[in-house]
């Protein structure tokens, strides 16, 4: 499983990759976790807002930090 945090480096986006991480230690460590600063990858996925999670090219939330059941759930455990 792939997933991308997108996000130019705020505070936001920020505490988004420490959620995300911290889930994926626990409950995944086989899946590619990967931050994404760059504005035209970022665009590439039609994002009006960050943080955004893409999960395997789908982008499962936008636009706030989720909680560490909102990424549970949008990776399906």
């Amino acid at each position: 499983m792939e997933i991308k945090v997108l996000g130019p480096g705020c505070a936001k986006c920020k505490a988004a990759y420490k959620v995300v991480e911290k889930v994926v230690t626990e409950s995944m460590p086989e899946a590619q976790l990967t931050k994404v600063e760059d504005i035209v990858e970022m665009m590439s996925y039609n994002i009006l807002s960050t943080p955004a999670i893409v999960v395997d090219g789908e982008v499962r939330i936008k636009g706030h930090v989720p909680t560490e059941a909102e990424v549970r759930k949008a990776l399906g455990l």
